[in-house]
């Protein structure tokens, strides 16, 4: 890379400067210095093909500070450049982006339009996060911006609408998306924006498809995906509400039948207030609420029957209050940091409160059970009928009877409710230190999330034999449709030999080759511990690309493990 000095006249901004699409940048900043000292740092350009004619990848705000000086001035000075190669059109995109990310961090279509020149140029999603120090996932969600329609792209590149709305829209169909423009240019319309605009997006409400009490195959209404799949909601709020109304009525039936006495579904986002009931089983007459949030979430509360509320009593009362709510304020905060100190000496009391707070729940500690989503029915039959499934719904059921709870649907996922917590932490302090391991023990089991890290941080810290737990039949070979694929897996299962012979053999006949194997049938010799590498403990994958979330996990932290 060569140094020199170059006139203004000879200096352009290079289309492929991070910026070179803005408007002209502000540099009142870096004005004094230059014009006292000139410029320092020298600018990097590259021969654009004319003679004595250069881009400017980066340096651009010291250029447009200079021109500005020159205008003031009347003298043009020589700016110090780095000369770069004039055909490494990657490079220069690259050099560009680091010096402007150094200075400022770009905002979402900034780094949009740089990771897609890179992109185009060639290089690897896994290249361009580790170029700019962000996971491969921000790469691929910047690149997926692409799919706005570009009137949308080029509002926001002229800041007349902010990155929220961006967000919200990739949510949109591109129907949808020109319907939102057409109000957003009209002069006579407000075009929603931000969280409105979602609002407006998802028909008045954001309800998760994974709070469905019914089946999404037999829902009529749209859902909205997001560009990766990972998370999908009810485009139409009452719709939803429709469908959910109708499995909460079926709920309620089956309640009834399985012997409880009373079930009462609560109205649309009313609270569950557990204070006011105390706990009683079938026999003792308990009943069943049934609480339906805003949210689209069902919560079950099982076993409680109704007592004279405390809470009710103290609001009846006309004294006066003794604190004010400053004061009380300032007595919770004293008690809080005087409790917390005392704790620090008594851990085995602090791991039954942690417990009880990761059951319930509390405003700064949420745990969810994971709600292993899917959209394919014979996926959730086939998790269900499982081994390892049916040892944790065992285990679930031991743990319900250790802590006196009756059929819980999970151990965790409580409402927040700080009596049912104190009902919880008596329960667990009358256990021994091994019964509080096994229940915290649990709650990690239900709560890890699937296809997460924590996965396979587990298998390189525990041996595990997938072929222990479950069978790959119907529901996989079902989903498997990928014949290379397919071939790849006999040759592990039957040899090289057999996945030769049946190489060019439709997907569906080298998957019922499989099937033979697995069941010793057609004269196939039975092969008892065979799983798809995706499946095994760490997942391995079938070829270089392409690979699956559990194997790109699983080789992203295997490093960690062998230091």
């Amino acid at each position: 890379m060569d140094l020199a000095n170059i006139p203004l006249e000879q200096l352009n901004v290079s289309p492929l400067n991070m910026r070179a699409s803005r408007k002209k940048p502000k540099f009142d900043d870096i004005l004094p210095s230059i014009r006292e000292r000139g410029v320092l740092v020298p600018l990097l350009v590259r021969p654009n093909g004319t003679e004595h004619q250069f881009e400017i990848v980066a340096g651009r705000r010291r250029f447009f500070a200079s021109k500005a000086i020159e205008k003031e001035t009347g003298e043009a000075r020589a700016l110090p450049c780095r000369v770069l190669a004039a055909g490494d059109d990657a490079a220069a995109i690259e050099a560009s982006i680091l010096e402007n990310v150094a200075r400022a961090q770009p905002d979402e279509m900034q780094e949009f339009e740089a990771f897609k020149a890179l992109a185009d140029k060639g290089r690897e999603i896994d290249d361009i996060a580790r170029i700019f120090g962000v996971t491969e996932l921000t790469v691929k969600r910047r690149l997926a911006l692409a799919n706005l329609i570009p009137a949308i792209r080029k509002a926001y590149a002229e800041g007349e609408i902010g990155g929220a709305s961006i967000t919200a829209l990739t949510l949109a169909s591109e129907a949808k998306q020109r319907e939102w423009l057409a109000m957003f240019q009209a002069d006579d319309m407000r075009a929603p924006r931000g969280r409105e605009l979602k609002r407006w997006l998802l028909g008045g409400g954001e309800i998760e498809t994974s709070f469905a009490l019914f089946s999404l195959e037999t829902y009529d209404g749209d859902i909205f995906e997001d560009l990766f799949g990972e998370r999908s909601v009810f485009a139409d709020a009452e719709l939803f509400w429709k469908h959910q109304t109708v499995a909460i009525e079926a709920e309620k039936e089956k309640l009834l039948a399985s012997g409880w006495t009373n079930v009462t579904v609560l109205e649309r986002g009313a609270f569950f207030s557990r204070w006011d009931y105390a706990g009683a089983t079938k026999k003792q007459g308990g009943e069943v609420f049934i609480e339906a949030r805003h949210s689209g979430e069902i919560v079950f509360h099982k076993g409680y029957a109704q007592r004279k509320s405390e809470k009710a009593k103290a609001k009846k009362s006309t004294d006066r209050p003794e604190c004010s709510a400053p004061l009380e304020n300032y007595v919770d905060l004293h008690r809080h940091a005087a409790a917390r100190a005392v704790m620090l000496n008594h851990q085995g009391v602090a791991l039954r409160l942690l417990a009880a707070h990761l059951m319930v729940g509390t405003p700064n500690i949420r745990t969810q059970p994971d709600p292993q989503r899917t959209r394919k029915e014979e996926t959730a039959a086939s998790v269900a009928a499982s081994k390892g499934q049916k040892a944790i719904e065992k285990e679930r059921a031991a743990i319900a009877d250790l802590l006196g709870l009756e059929e819980p649907a999970h151990i965790t996922g409580g409402n927040e409710d700080g009596w049912q917590l104190a009902t919880v932490f008596v329960r667990l302090m009358k256990l021994c230190d091994d019964d509080i391991s096994r229940i915290l023990t649990f709650i990690m089991a239900e709560t890890l999330a699937a296809g997460h890290e924590g996965v396979d941080c587990l298998a390189q810290a525990i041996p595990t034999t997938i072929s222990a737990w479950m069978t790959p039949y119907e529901a996989f070979f079902d989903l498997l449709r990928d014949k290379k694929i397919a071939n790849a897996m006999l040759k592990d299962i039957a040899g090289s030999d057999v996945a030769a012979a049946n190489k060019d053999a439709t997907a569906k006949a080298q998957k019922q080759i499989i099937r033979d194997c697995l069941d010793g049938k057609n004269g196939r010799k039975k092969t008892r511990n065979w799983r798809p590498r995706w499946l095994q403990f760490p997942a391995l994958s079938y070829t270089d690309t392409g690979k699956p979330g559990a194997v790109r996990n699983a080789e992203k932290i295997a490093p960690l493990f062998a230091e």
